[in-house]
């Protein structure tokens, strides 16, 4: 009895969703889909794969992933066994299968997340392998396909996965100038760094039944609100009635409705398919690497900080009485004109903007705005951006762009907004969408961390051609609070997730996520925030002055070349046979 009991469980499986007990090669056959109440059982890559190509067409991408650690992080376990356990387990080497393939005898190039895989999270080979996949496609004239199932950007891997975000979607912006379809398939769950940028920001947006899409996840949302999420909420039904996908497919339709897809994106004639170009990937740039930059009047390469403990930087960034966006325009910039509203419908009062002089030069200055008293950080929601926010940002960005003026983005949020009508509103795509017009917004783009760099509502204003970062800012993939409650016991962890996440200016300097820090004056930007002001200010222009006469084009190709490194340096992948 005991030696057929394993054989008598792999032919059952309970549906978790209304609990039936089903047979096995029965439910294969529906393509795991309970024939009872519908529920889409999670698929791995393989099956996926499986489910969508034409039989025998599909052929992986010949590249090979080293072991990757780059900050070397511990938690309850060392990130390499977590790793090492995920491959066991799923008989991959990373949360993404990609290859060219066909679907109803049409080329494209698919890229499949596997959510086995520590949670389909976005790290840097992740991000890597989905590049090439997009730049293998561009090779091939051919469109690619996603399909999205992931928590988000992986924690383990910093700011530096954070950076992947920017990464794929620069790549997805070169399939959209190239003229190439791209199309998503959202499946259950796609949350995050993969929402808010090439989940969402591909020509077309499919949601498989039964997903679930958004950027603060439902337990992160009642957490914050304190209040009970509406009925079906982010939900594939829930996106459809929203506008944010183009449909929602059950299972057993979705391969005819992609590759109806293609056959429009073809035009009817059948593509002329040429051998991809080897691409040179060189060695990581000065971007990636731990290097001193040249002096400049304000900023040093290490201030004295350096041995500070993250936790103590951490509370000094969130000070109440730290310089905030409209500090720093009243005193190291002149004539501030302030512009309102995303010409949609809102006005969000947690990201300012508009133009102003700095040393009798024109730009667009636009950041986030928080308070010092609790009356200002609640009616600026603390600094946290709505989607209306994100498009005023996105508005003035270009905006500026038209009028040839350089762009300064000072960021300080705990993260973009994590409430019901943000998710409502499109928080997702609204984050994608400047993230992937940053990396090619023809102007000069410098990016300050002044406090709290947050997550994806960070990155949405800090994809640019040179960041500077204040002396006891913080920049990360999460906050400490959120990374302890997820991979330690409780919250109380939160000074060592700090630590771990290698968040502060010396740590971001040292991976190369920011250019130059800024010093601030004993106690912190707090203690004199005129002297930081006028500090800021002979920083951001030297900084700036170089990128002045940089032609357009030229600018645009080495900001694509600076987040096209984070993933190829990083990840550590060699091109050959697997």
């Amino acid at each position: 009895m005991t030696a057929t009991a394993p054989r008598e469980e792999q032919l059952w499986s309970r549906c978790a969703g209304c609990a039936t007990l089903l047979y096995r090669k029965r439910l294969r056959r529906n393509l795991d889909v309970c024939p009872e109440c519908g529920v889409h059982a999670r698929l791995g890559a393989p099956d996926r794969v499986r489910q969508l190509v034409d039989p025998g067409s599909f052929q992986p991408l010949p590249d090979r992933l080293a072991d990757l650690d780059p900050i070397d992080f511990v938690d309850v376990l060392p990130y390499p066994h977590r790793l090492t356990a995920a491959r066991a387990g799923t008989g991959l080497t990373e949360a993404v299968l990609c290859g060219t393939a066909a679907m109803g005898g049409h080329p494209a190039v698919l890229a499949v997340m596997d959510f086995r895989f520590l949670g389909g999270s976005l790290g840097c080979a992740v991000g890597e392998l989905i590049t090439r996949a997009a730049e293998r496609a561009l090779d091939d004239r051919v469109p690619l396909v996603l399909v999205t199932a992931s928590g988000g950007a992986r924690m383990q891997e910093g700011a530096l996965s954070l950076m992947q975000m920017a990464t794929v979607s620069q790549a997805i912006a070169a399939l959209r100038e190239a003229g190439l379809l791209t199309v998503s398939v959202l499946t259950d769950p796609t949350y995050g760094g993969v929402a808010a940028s090439f989940a969402t920001n591909t020509d077309v947006v499919v949601a498989e039944s039964g997903a679930r899409m958004g950027f603060a996840g439902p337990r992160v949302i009642r957490q914050v609100t304190g209040r009970a999420l509406p009925e079906g909420f982010q939900t594939a039904d829930f996106l459809l009635r929203h506008g944010q996908v183009d449909m929602v497919v059950p299972r057993r339709s979705l391969r005819g409705r992609l590759v109806a897809l293609l056959a429009a994106a073809q035009g009817g004639r059948r593509p002329v398919v040429r051998p991809a170009v080897p691409r040179q990937h060189p060695a990581p740039p000065a971007a990636v690497r731990p290097v001193a930059p040249g002096p400049i009047d304000g900023p040093t390469s290490e201030p004295g900080s350096t041995d500070a403990d993250p936790w103590t930087t951490v509370r000094l960034a969130r000070h109440p009485g730290r310089p905030t966006t409209l500090d720093y325009l009243e005193n190291a910039f002149d004539g501030f004109v302030e512009l309102h509203g995303d010409r949609l419908g809102g006005d969000c009062p947690a990201v300012v903007g508009g133009v102003a002089r700095l040393d009798g030069r024109s730009v667009m200055v636009i950041g986030h705005q928080k308070g010092h008293t609790t009356a200002e950080l609640v009616a600026r929601n603390f600094g946290m951006a709505s989607p209306a926010g994100h498009r005023k940002a996105l508005r003035l960005a270009r905006l500026a762009a038209r009028l040839g003026l350089p762009v300064i983005t000072l960021v300080d949020t705990p993260g973009a907004d994590p409430g019901v009508g943000a998710e409502e509103q499109g928080q997702a795509a609204a984050i994608a969408e400047n993230i992937l017009a940053l990396t090619v917004l023809p102007t000069p783009v410098l990016a300050v961390i002044t406090g709290e760099g947050g997550s994806g509502g960070a990155l949405a204003l800090a994809v640019a051609d040179r960041v500077l970062m204040l002396e006891h800012a913080v920049y990360s993939v999460i906050s400490p609070e959120g990374c302890a409650a997820i991979l330690w016991p409780d919250r109380s962890a939160a000074p060592q997730a700090a630590r771990a996440l290698r968040l502060t200016a010396p740590d971001l300097h040292r991976l190369g996520v920011v250019d130059d820090i800024v010093p601030e004056p004993p106690g912190a930007a707090h203690a004199e925030p005129e002297a930081v002001a006028r500090t800021l200010r002979n920083a951001v222009l030297g900084a700036l002055l170089p990128l002045l006469d940089v032609p357009a084009a030229t600018l645009v190709r080495r900001r694509r070349q600076r987040f096209r490194r984070f993933g190829a340096a990083r990840a550590g992948i060699r091109a050959g046979a697997r």
